[in-house]
Parts: structure tokens; sequence; C-alpha cells
């Protein structure tokens, strides 16, 4: 009997479960949509909202509810249960979830003739005991920590240090400021609360039958570890929890953080083998949160980057360096020890160009407005940052139609003329753009995707290295990317020419699936790994490249590249100026990548 192992994604708007075997090929796959299967809740696009206090959150009984329904979907297909020797998962990261004193008891007692939900949510006014303590989880599109998030950039002493210790500043979908209120908000349930998860070791919780630690990289989105120290920072934890008379409370709700992210927690609930027919020896992986189990759908190394073009835009990276900024965002790795994952998010991503496409479409008189044709051939024959010789001056631009995290700016485009320094001239020039010098719409078909990555370039550079063996300039290895933006060629081809890539760009080929991805290859390293041996090469052995990886254009270019590392001089002083003229942009809620694509 060929082993098999099982991965879900618990992200805002579904809940997906797939089955690979031994060899990593995907065999089954099932969805629920939480809008179209569960609507019951009176959720839109997975959530409710209180509008007036910027909250966004999701019943807990609506994820209870999801995972039977994806077990049986995926039962209807098929699936052989029996043959699922471990499992694990992903959750939409900084979500939380809050037990009950009964939850321990509730979850290794379960019926396995009765639902999840009929046995875990409490009744209407008290008349059943449930698992928890509060029925929602606040989702990381939430914002309504506002005066949180500012006590814990000054617990530190500043944003800085705040990401020095934790690996970012605060942010308001974080599980730190967000605990801080709850607690605020709702002293009695605060109290009444026994453990409290992540949306991933909630998960992992139902199918291990009693409450599961936190995932040692999903915690690093909670600005509540200390990461270089490897423990809870204490003073951040302190302000969670109201006080240094609540320090060892909240520290017990949390609970331990394993170190290693391929432990297993144990062996699956009995109510999951005699409901569903598992093994009772199938083992419970950690689950980890949905961007780190992003980058384990694929064998990443050190310097290979994702670059995710949704909605926003998400660049992941995987390094042996910490060095945290309060611009972007340091997490453990959810597998090596050692590493860590770099990541960057944008909320301005396709939006941003879709608006400069809709501009260039309608000069055109374009009779299919959505086509990407005509903003294509424009920027692939506009030269390189607009020079049409080496003394032109180069057009360097930010394009944010929604305030701005990185640059934390509010709304606005911004067009300048930037002449760096030579060696006849110390002296750089920035300069507002003319008419002349930027003819509008046509020269911003190129300048949008040159700000995008240069963005993501300037704020990765440290984190890079000269590729062994060879006189090139530090680089990526490989650009992966991922998203709607990845069919376009023009795209791709600009990603190459700015970010490099000494193995070239490539395009991942697993549609939404990298996020269930990652979590079942975590849980077949997990079950099968030799004694010492990594993800990356227990994965590398059994990974077929072809089926899906494709390599869609070179990555470095002589000239080119080093022509776009002169501009990042220049672009950091167009985002300074930005910063100058439109202020900082109020602190929101940024982009993120749920199954791959953001």
């Amino acid at each position: 009997m060929a082993d098999q192992f099982l991965g879900f994604d618990l992200s805002t708007q579904q809940l997906k479960g797939i089955v690979v075997g031994s060899d990593l090929k995907l065999i089954h796959e099932a969805k629920v949509d939480f809008d179209a299967d569960l609507a019951k809740y009176g959720i839109e696009k997975g959530v409710l909202t209180n509008p007036a206090e910027g909250e966004v959150f999701a019943p807990v009984a609506l994820f209870l509810e999801a995972i039977d329904l994806v077990l049986q979907r995926l039962k209807e297909q098929g699936a052989d249960f029996s043959k699922v020797q471990g499992i694990s998962g992903a959750g939409m990261q900084h979500g939380t979830v809050f037990w009950s004193k009964d939850a321990e008891h509730l979850l290794a007692n379960l019926d396995a003739g009765k639902t999840l939900v009929e046995q875990l949510e409490s009744g209407a006014k008290g008349e059943r005991k449930g698992a928890f303590s509060h029925p929602f989880s606040p989702n990381w599109q939430d914002a309504s920590t506002q005066k949180q998030c500012e006590g814990f950039d000054a617990a530190l002493k500043d944003p800085k240090s705040l990401a020095e210790a934790t690996g970012s500043s605060a942010h308001h979908r974080f599980s730190g400021p967000q605990i801080q209120r709850f607690q605020e908000k709702y002293p009695e349930a605060y109290t009444a609360t026994a453990r409290i998860s992540l949306v991933s070791s909630f998960l992992a919780s139902i199918f291990l039958g009693k409450v599961a630690p936190i995932d040692i990289s999903d915690v690093c989105g909670a600005n509540l570890w200390d990461i270089k120290n490897g423990r809870w920072q204490e003073d951040l934890l302190t302000l969670a929890a109201g006080g240094k008379s609540g320090l060892a409370d909240l520290k017990s709700k949390l609970g331990d953080v394993p170190q290693d992210g391929g432990a297993s927690f144990g062996t699956i609930s009995p109510y999951f083998t005699k409901r569903y027919g598992f093994a009772a020896s199938a083992q419970v992986i950690a689950f980890t949160g949905d961007n780190p189990s992003t980058i384990l759908a694929l064998p990443l190394r050190a310097s290979d980057a994702i670059v995710s073009l949704g909605t926003s835009t998400t660049f992941l990276m995987s390094t042996n360096q910490y060095k945290p900024d309060p611009a972007y965002h340091f997490l453990n790795h959810p597998t090596t020890p050692g590493y860590y994952m770099f990541m960057l998010c944008y909320k301005n991503g396709g939006l941003a160009r879709e608006h400069i496409r809709d501009a260039i479409n309608k000069a055109a008189n374009t009779t299919d407005t959505k086509s990407w044709d005509a903003f294509n051939k424009t920027a692939l024959e506009t030269p390189v940052l607009g020079q049409s010789s080496d003394t032109d001056p180069m057009r360097l631009g930010l394009y944010f139609p929604r305030p701005e995290i990185v640059p934390n700016v509010k709304a606005g485009t911004w067009r300048f003329s930037y002449t760096p320094s030579s060696s006849s001239n110390n002296t750089s020039t920035l300069t507002p753009a003319t008419e002349k010098t930027w003819p509008i719409p046509t020269a911003d078909a190129r300048a949008i995707l040159e700000s995008q990555f240069l963005s993501l370039r300037l704020r990765s550079q440290s984190l890079v290295h000269a590729p062994p063996g060879t006189s090139l300039p530090p680089q990526p290895r490989r650009i992966y990317m991922v998203g709607g933006g990845a069919v376009n060629p023009a795209i791709a081809e600009l990603a190459g020419q700015i970010l490099g890539g000494s193995d070239g760009v490539y395009k991942l080929e697993i549609g939404g699936n990298a996020c269930a991805l990652g979590a079942a290859y975590k849980a077949a390293w997990g079950v099968g790994r030799a004694k010492g041996e990594g993800f990356e090469d227990f994965l590398e052995k059994r990974w077929n490249e072809d089926g899906f990886v494709r390599r869609i254009c070179d990555g470095y270019r002589e000239g080119v590249f080093e022509r776009y590392g002169e501009a990042l001089r220049g672009f950091e002083e167009v985002e300074g100026r930005a910063i100058e003229e439109r202020g900082e942009g109020k602190r929101g809620v940024e982009g993120k990548v749920e199954g791959g694509v953001a």
C-alpha cells in the first residue's frame, strides 16, 4: 500500500484539502467555498465586518463545518484515508482562535456519529458548553488595533527595535495587538480562555484531538516572539496581557513552541479514524501559516525568490541572514533551522498595473479594454528606464492608487527624471518629469513595471550573493513567478532584467494549490525524512520539476542589470520625495499570499 499525505489550506474564503502520493504527485483535491457552501453564516467573501470599529472576523463554527465538508468531498472523490500516513496544513496568518476551559475535554471525547460543529460550538444561551470562549476569529484584514499597534511600536522604543526583536514592526492584523484588544474589549471572555491558537494551530488541534502547539514560523506573525533568542518576548507579552500580573497566564494560554518544523504532534484523533477511516497511525505534523507553506511548494534554495503577482504583490525569499526592517517581514523558516523567510507585501500590485493598461487601451481605442497586448507592446518597445541614449535622464515613478505600506505613503502618482552622478559630475539630479520627458500614458507602461521590481530589488539587495563559481554580481539564483500576472510575458521579461536571476525566470504552474501542496509536502517530509534530512533535500529527490515549473525567460542580462543598479539610489530618493509630499499613509491592510496567489 503506497503511502499518501494530506495537506490543507484554510484561507479567508475557502478550505482546500489535497492528497498526494509518496512521489508527491496530486491524487485528489477538494474545496469548500465559504460564500457558496456556507452562506448561512451571513458572510461576504468569507468574513463578517464591523466597519465602525474596523473589525473583520469569521465564525469559528464556519471553519468546523468546512472541515467535515471537505473531508466528505474528498471521500466522494474516492480518497482512501486509510492510506494517509501524515497530515499537515496551513492557515491564513495572524488569525486567532480562543479556546474555552472545556476545549481539551471536548476535543478528546468527540463522538464519530456527530459533526464537529454539533459538538464543539456552544449552544444558545449557554445551554451547551462549547470549546470556544469567543465565537469569532479575527481575520488578517482586521484594522481595529491602531492604538495597540502604537503601544507595541513604543514598547521596545520604536518600530525598528520591534522589528529587530520580532521580525516586523507592529501591524493591525498581527496576533499580539489583536490579543491585547481582545483582552481589553472582552475581559470576561479573555479570563475564560484556556488556550489561544493561531488559525494554523487551531486546524492542527482539531485533527490531533487536543490543543496543538503554535508553529515555529507562524508564531513570527504575532509581534510576540523573540526570533533571535527563540522564546516569547516578555515585555510584549506583558503589554498584550494588560500588565505583569497577566504575563504567566498569557504565556500559559499560548503554550510552548517546538523548534522542529517537521515534528509530529502525535497521531490523529480517534474521531477521524472512526468517522472517515483514517489509519490510527497517521501523524499530525506541525501546521504552519499560509505564506510559509507557499515556499514549501517547491525546493526553494537560499537566494531563490517567489514573486506573487495578484491584486497585491508579494515577494518571498529564503535566506540565512537575519536583517529585519520595519518595511518588511522576517519569519523563521518553516522547516530549516538557522534560515529565515523574508517577505515583502504591497497593496498596489495588479490594480496599479491595470490602471495603466486601461489608460493605454483608451488612448489606442482598443476594442478589448481588458487586453494586455497594447500595454505589453508599449512596455517592451520603450527603452530601459526610458533612456534612448546613455546620456538621457532615467524615468523613475511610483504608482499607488491605494495607500501603500512600502513605503508608508498615501495614494498618489509620482514621475521624476533622474541623472545619476558620474566620474565627471559627482552630483546626481532628481527633477519632476515634464510632458516632453515623460509622455503619458505610453511611458507609464514600462515605468510601472520598473517601479514595482526596483522596489523589490532595493529591499532584497542585501540578502543576495554572487552566484558561486561565477563573476556575476549579487542576485537571486532563480525567480519563480506565481499569480495572475505571471502569465504576462512583459512582466516576466522585466522581472528578469531588473531582479536578475542567474538561472533564469520560471513560472510555477500549480494553479492555486501552492499553499496546500506545501502542507502536503511538509507532512510527507515529517513522516518520511531520514535522520537529519532537510526538507529541500527530501523534496528534491521526489519532486518532478518538469510537471510544476516552466522556464519562461532569461534572468540576468549583462549591462541591463547594472543599469538598473545605478537607478536604485534615484529610486530611493523618489520614495523619499513621496513620503515628504504625501506624508505617511494610515497603517493599513497589507497584501498576502493565499494559496500561492495574492
